[in-house]
């Protein structure tokens, strides 16, 4: 089979680029967490005081950014990850696979939005 695409070109796929795209990405991001969490975990070894000096960071605007768009990463990497295994066990289900995406979005949309809520409510001081 031959690629139509001339070299240097990107795919501009639909739904399904969209979803390889972001279980990448958020599946990076977990795992840039994890090393972080390794990392802070690791400073306690190093003494109370230096442990609470990084701490600190986490209360910055961008931390807080960051924890968001990892709950967000955390949601869809799970659900996209039954798509996949959906995908994987029953292939027939691949001409559904455009719903299934869509579904999986919804999904995490509904789990994100109120999270996110009360996440960032918590960073501007307002009741959730």
């Amino acid at each position: 089979m031959q690629s139509h695409r001339s070299g240097g070109e990107l795919p501009t796929g639909g739904d399904g680029q969209w979803a390889w795209l972001l279980h990448r990405v958020g599946g990076i991001g977990i795992l840039a967490f994890l090393f972080l969490h390794v990392f802070d975990i690791y400073l306690m070894n190093l003494g109370e005081d230096i442990f609470s000096k990084f701490l600190i960071l986490y209360t910055a605007p961008v931390f807080k950014v960051m924890e968001v768009a990892l709950i967000f990463g955390v949601l869809f990497h799970a659900i996209n990850g039954i798509r996949i295994i959906i995908i994987d066990f029953w292939p027939a289900t691949t001409v559904h696979e455009r719903l299934m995406f869509r579904v999986a979005m919804v999904l995490t949309l509904i789990a994100f939005v109120p999270t996110a809520v009360i996440t960032l409510s918590t960073f501007f001081h307002t009741p959730a």
